[in-house]
């Protein structure tokens, strides 16, 4: 529940406008949990200013403070945050893993999202095709990223046929994590197959789903 008004909360969650920090914001609409959201956004001077440096000196987005935690708890990368949140205020919806096997197919998952389509693919492409004017222009950057991603995609899709959830044990951080790396493809024009189509567009009739976006995406 994003708040509009500042002080009187525990918690807050700094950044909007990226699949980063749909995360966050996602991951504390599943939890039901009360907030107040500041949506400075990447590249817009908003991280460079000397209160969010002092939270975060990365300069990056998104960030969270729990005020509620002795000395005051910031943490400032999605999966770091998402997984907190899970673990100290889980609900029915979205638990945590309960044991090692879990935490290690759920771990997978969200490494892979992460590294492999996140980290290696979709944010390289941002760099040398929308930030080309920042990063250099990179056209066989690109071109090799999306081979590549392709590849990583065909994985998902084989995964994803015949599953309502990434994992057996129903929606979890995986699904938040490859969600959002999903949707942030298909935004960039890539084929995904027909089960990750469907896969995605299940997520989004989650209603905790719509509300972050709505909050996350003001605009």
């Amino acid at each position: 529940m994003a708040l509009d008004f500042q002080g009187g909360k525990a918690m807050e969650i700094w950044g909007a406008h990226t699949a980063r920090t749909m995360r966050a914001v996602w991951t504390a609409e599943e939890l039901g949990l009360e907030y107040i959201l500041h949506p400075i956004g990447p590249r817009t001077g908003e991280t460079q200013t000397t209160t969010y440096k002092g939270l975060n000196p990365k300069q990056k987005i998104p960030c969270l403070v729990d005020a509620s935690v002795t000395g005051r708890l910031v943490l400032t990368e999605s999966l770091a945050i998402a997984r907190y949140l899970i673990s100290a205020y889980p609900s029915e919806t979205l638990k945590p893993p309960s044991t090692p096997v879990e935490f290690a197919a759920e771990d997978e998952w969200c490494t892979f999202a992460l590294s492999e389509l996140d980290e290696t693919s979709l944010y390289v492409v941002r760099r040398h095709r929308d930030l080309a004017h920042i990063y250099g222009e990179g056209p066989a950057v690109v071109e090799s990223c999306f081979e590549y991603l392709g590849g990583q995609l065909r994985v998902v899709e084989a995964h994803l046929s015949g599953r309502t959830c990434v994992l057996d044990r129903g929606f979890s951080l995986a699904d938040i994590m490859l969600t959002t790396c999903l949707t942030w493809a298909k935004d960039y024009g890539a084929d995904l197959g027909i089960a990750s189509l469907e896969y995605v567009q299940r997520m989004k009739q989650r209603e905790a789903y719509r509300r972050a976006v709505k909050i996350n995406y003001p605009r």
